[in-house]
């Protein structure tokens, strides 16, 4: 080797020497530094035994969540029919009220010492919402599942805020009322009303139904 390829080859690796702090290191692999199920107590005035209760009904009502926001995407893809324009974008923003909840919900798990689901494989298998076909489905359909999950997780979650009401954990109740009952109980409003069967044209002239009937 020439003197002058030598010095370039000492000036390299004094260049690579100089960044190798700087350069990323990849695939890392280490034990889990806290194992799902488990409490890191943190200080926030809850006996450890309330906080791993309230995180274990929460990582259900997670998993329900993210199975309902993502059902809503779902729909909002593939819905078809005269009333595509409107559902296209109530389905999309109903996702994303619930997609808040998912952060809403997560977060109070992790404040509780928990941790929370986050993988899609750990939702499927978890979660009570019946799963839909991967193919477009009638409008009447998308709605009654997306009906039937709403009422699934209202009921967990009235459940779930009593418990915590019980236990003291007053974060996690909040959390419940005022957040994941109101949401849900606002969309379900919303697109029930889609599965009433009235005319779209002319009014319908059978016999009107008594007053008080």
């Amino acid at each position: 080797m020439s003197p002058k390829n030598n010095k370039r080859g000492e000036s390299y690796n004094q260049l690579e020497a100089g960044t190798k702090r700087a350069k990323p290191i990849q695939h890392q692999r280490g034990p889990e530094i806290q194992p799902y199920g488990k409490i890191a107590k943190l200080p926030i005035a809850l006996d450890e035994k309330v906080c791993a209760e309230s995180a274990e009904n929460l990582n259900q009502l997670l998993a329900d969540t993210i199975t309902l926001r993502d059902m809503y995407k779902k729909h909002h893809w593939q819905v078809a029919g005269h009333t595509f324009y409107q559902l296209h974008l109530l389905f999309d923003k109903h996702h994303g009220e619930q997609d808040e909840l998912v952060d809403e919900i997560a977060e109070r798990i992790q404040i509780l010492g928990g941790i929370s689901l986050a993988m899609a494989a750990d939702v499927a298998e978890t979660t009570m919402i019946e799963r839909p076909p991967r193919g477009r489905e009638e409008v009447p359909v998308q709605i009654s599942r997306l009906l039937e999950a709403h009422e699934l997780i209202l009921k967990e979650a009235r459940t779930m805020a009593k418990l915590a009401t019980e236990a003291g954990d007053d974060g996690t109740n909040d959390l419940l009322v005022s957040d994941v009952i109101r949401t849900n109980e606002l969309q379900v409003w919303f697109i029930a009303e889609h599965l009433v069967d009235v005319p779209l044209v002319r009014a319908d002239r059978g016999t009107a139904v008594a007053a008080g009937d």
